[in-house]
């Protein structure tokens, strides 16, 4: 995708920007280990309102270096117009106590000081001495957590009750027996890297005694919210326009009319229940419904996977063939970009998601599906569009294909930047391109894909309306939005089990303009690829699809009006 392109040598802007990852680590060295940075593994982030002060000012300052340059070419200019949009709003966030306060059933201080753990590398007992100090180092960041959400409750930034009560189960769970920290320190995997190692013994009681630590920290951080925070939580659920409207705008990159995108994402629900109604009259026959479709597919031995086994083997065997098929033909991808691990995760939440490789690819990309305890079986028509998603042409192509830009991009936009937008929208109009160049043209697979995208278009229009308050449709029930007929909707919308509907209402609810990101995404990516199919007809060419996405994937994540500008400028 980079082939025939000369070295560029990088500028002052580059040696700026990563220069700020290096500090931006040393901040977060969460952030380090997500990026794959060596070094930073056995620190823990400070969570604290000092350090959320120390990482505005580092943002504050590395702008106002940025305004002391000048850009020598197109990848300085799309580098400081980048900066200036992620960083200026990280600062907006700071300042309103967005950051301060945030606490919600899936992106929150709650989830990462766990998650981080993931992504640590466990093959040497070096890497269990990391995992055994930051175990050690997390009651140290849940006070910092404490401290940080107390004093944004001073200043009336508490989150809704119902995402502090799911907070709550989520402390308890970790902090109980079948804590995964204690699954953690337990593990095969520490087994056999501490094989015949003379520190054997001596690390299995660090780290038995460091997961013993961060469950009675999960312990103390529950009481705190159960206890403290609760009782000053608000019952409403929507967080108002002023609120919605800066989080729309740090998820998208863009700024966007929130009432036309509201009647656009009614719209849009509407053309896709046209399309799934034709598409389940192929695989029932005529006349039959949605439900019916769904009946049949969901009986088709062919399409159903009996164990968490067989769905990984499915979601390798799947995600290698895209690869293979495309590469080449529609996208030119680098070798390193070959390594796609496809693994089930740790959690059971039910989320499905993609994590980046490192720096120098040493820990590949990696597909994570998170299979909630009481799932045993999975159906494949519903899920081939979710392996594209995730990987080719979705989300492994846009992120990795970013991180092997490193002669081009420097390491901000390489490894730090992303953009919710930017990213989901990517990985929605991948699904949709693979049913055009027809990877999707089995009527199962097909209705899938429209399964996905019907629920993406219904919660653009729940999460803005209950969010804004603005009125329901009649055809969904008229009235006003709140949970209960947000949850009415997302169950006539979505065909999927109920304890994955209720913990998606519940992230829409705590995590304001996030879930749109999605569809307005794939919306504004789609813009983005017509205009230049347009211009390209005003120069009399024919449009250069490939050529059209290598160029936009080799920007990397960034806000989706820098991303249109960027593609705007002559080449």
């Amino acid at each position: 995708m980079n082939s025939a392109r000369p070295t560029r040598t990088p500028s002052a802007i580059d040696a700026i920007a990563d220069a700020y990852v290096t500090t931006a680590a040393r901040l977060n060295p969460l952030a380090a280990t997500a990026m794959g940075l060596d070094g930073y593994d056995h620190l823990m982030v400070d969570l604290s309102p000092a350090g959320w002060q120390a990482q505005a000012d580092a943002a504050r300052a590395v702008l106002a270096e940025l305004d002391e340059q000048t850009p020598v070419d197109e990848v300085d200019r799309v580098t400081l117009a980048a900066m200036r949009e992620r960083l200026g709003l990280e600062l907006e966030l700071h300042e309103a106590d967005e950051l301060l306060g945030a606490l919600n059933n899936i992106a929150s201080p709650v989830q990462e000081l766990r998650d981080v753990f993931d992504l640590m590398p466990t093959s040497t007992p070096r890497h269990w001495e990391n995992v055994a100090a930051r175990l050690h180092a997390l009651p140290g960041a849940v006070a910092g957590v404490v401290e940080s959400l107390r004093l944004a409750a001073s200043r009336g930034r508490v989150a809704a009750v119902r995402q502090v009560d799911e907070c709550v189960r989520q402390c308890e769970e970790l902090a109980g027996a079948g804590s995964f920290f204690t699954e953690l320190v337990t593990s095969d995997a520490l087994e056999q890297a501490l094989e015949g190692a003379a520190q054997g013994e001596t690390l299995r009681d660090e780290l038995a005694a460091g997961a013993g630590a961060a469950r009675e920290a999960y312990a103390t951080l529950g009481a705190f919210l159960r206890e403290e925070l609760r009782p000053q939580a608000p019952e409403a659920d929507g967080v108002g326009r002023e609120r919605y409207s800066l989080w729309s705008r740090y998820f998208l990159g863009a700024t966007v009319d929130l009432e036309e995108t509201y009647a656009w994402g009614l719209a849009e629900l509407d053309r896709v229940i046209a399309e799934q109604e034709a598409v389940a009259a192929q695989v029932a026959g005529p006349g039959a419904s949605l439900e019916q479709a769904i009946a049949v597919l969901d009986a088709d031995p062919s399409r159903v996977l009996d164990s968490t086994e067989a769905l990984q083997a499915w979601m390798q065997s799947t995600s290698d063939a895209a690869l293979h098929a495309l590469d080449g033909v529609h996208f030119d991808i680098p070798e390193a970009l070959h390594a796609l691990e496809c693994r089930i995760a740790p959690t059971q939440t039910g989320g499905i998601y993609y994590t980046g490789p490192s720096d120098d690819f040493s820990r590949p990309g990696r597909m994570w599906w998170s299979v909630p305890a009481d799932v045993t079986s999975f159906t494949t028509w519903r899920e081939k569009t979710t392996v594209y998603h995730e990987g080719v042409p979705g989300h492994h192509l846009q992120i990795a294909q970013a991180v092997h830009e490193r002669d081009r991009l420097n390491r901000w936009r390489r490894l730090a930047c992303w953009v919710s937008g930017h990213g989901e929208g990517w990985a929605l109009y991948a699904e949709r391109l693979m049913a055009d160049l027809g990877f999707l043209d089995d009527a199962g697979d097909r209705l899938g894909m429209l399964d996905g995208q019907r629920m993406r278009a219904a919660r653009v229009v729940l999460d803005i309306g209950v969010h804004l308050g603005l009125p329901r449709p009649e055809r969904w029930g008229g009235g006003t939005w709140d949970h209960d007929t947000a949850w009415e909707f997302l169950v006539a919308n979505v065909a999927m089990p109920e304890a994955f509907l209720r913990f998606e209402l519940t992230r829409y609810l705590g995590w304001p303009g996030q879930a749109p990101a999605y569809k307005i995404g794939q919306r504004l990516w789609e813009t983005a690829r017509d205009e230049a199919a347009e211009a390209a007809r005003a120069r009399g060419e024919a449009h250069d699809l490939k050529a059209f996405h290598a160029r936009a994937l080799g920007l990397g994540s960034v806000g989706l009006d820098v991303l249109r500008e960027a593609l705007r400028a002559p080449r």
